[in-house]
């Protein structure tokens, strides 16, 4: 049985009010940037370390290894890099008395979206490297929702579309408020329903097709779908509502 701390920590990763050990859940294998840092780490340590992928790349149909590298060492690796440097300024700058609190803010902004980036990016890395064919309980529960698959698809894929030329992220998230699965739309990484832990996740920056497609994003839409590993998706489902019975207790 999941406890309710492990609960409530599976809870707030779908808030961008997010935990750090939200990061845990990212993917299964490897170390994760939460449990990177020593235990005896404080607030605002800036020890996170970037996780390895979890799939063989040459294994991937549609994304070539030049691009998913590419994303993973510059775009995650730096965003990684860039909330250790924000957390180290943190910690700096709260024992200035003198600090106007608006400069404080604007750190605390920048903060947000580094590690909404980051979570994210952990997320989409870890339910990539399937072969696209959904199963299990998450199957299901997507058909009781949607009434089948197929329907569930075309709305993910047209919101991803949605996104394309611009900036953003789409999930498949459980919403602990309502109890149901809903698709989300989010702009940046600051942006995610109360209440709602992504359980997949697709990347609609230009940074994560750019490379194979130029501008046409639903091409990199269609080849993500073919590159989802479900068993990943279907995990997560399964804590999550393991997480929404205990929050209930």
């Amino acid at each position: 049985m999941i406890s309710r701390r492990e609960a409530m920590e599976t809870l707030m990763t779908g808030g961008v009010g997010l935990t750090m050990a939200g990061l845990a859940e990212a993917q299964t294998p490897g170390p994760t940037a939460a449990t990177a840092a020593p235990t005896t780490a404080k607030a605002y340590a800036g020890l996170h370390q970037p996780l390895p992928l979890p799939f063989d790349l040459a294994k991937l149909k549609g994304l070539s290894e030049k691009l998913i590298r590419s994303h993973h060492e510059n775009n995650y690796t730096g965003t990684v890099k860039a909330l250790n440097a924000v957390e180290q300024r943190l910690a700096a700058l709260v024992k200035d008395k003198d600090l106007p609190p608006y400069m404080y803010g604007d750190l605390k902004r920048e903060e947000l979206i580094r590690t909404g980036s980051v979570i994210l990016h952990e997320l989409y890395f870890g339910n990539l490297g399937g072969d696209g064919q959904p199963g299990s309980e998450i199957l299901f529960a997507i058909r009781q929702t949607w009434e089948n698959y197929e329907a569930w698809e075309a709305e993910f894929k047209k919101t991803g579309n949605s996104l394309a030329g611009g900036s953003g992220w789409v999930t498949l998230g459980f919403n602990f408020h309502t109890g149901e699965l809903h698709n989300y739309w989010s702009w940046d990484h600051q942006h995610n329903p109360p209440f709602s832990r992504p359980l997949l996740v697709m990347d609609m920056y230009e940074h994560s097709y750019h490379m194979d497609y130029g501008s046409a994003a639903a091409k990199y839409v269609d080849a993500f779908m073919q590159n989802v590993n479900w068993e990943e998706v279907n995990r997560r489902y399964l804590r999550t509502k393991k997480a929404a019975e205990a929050l209930k207790a």
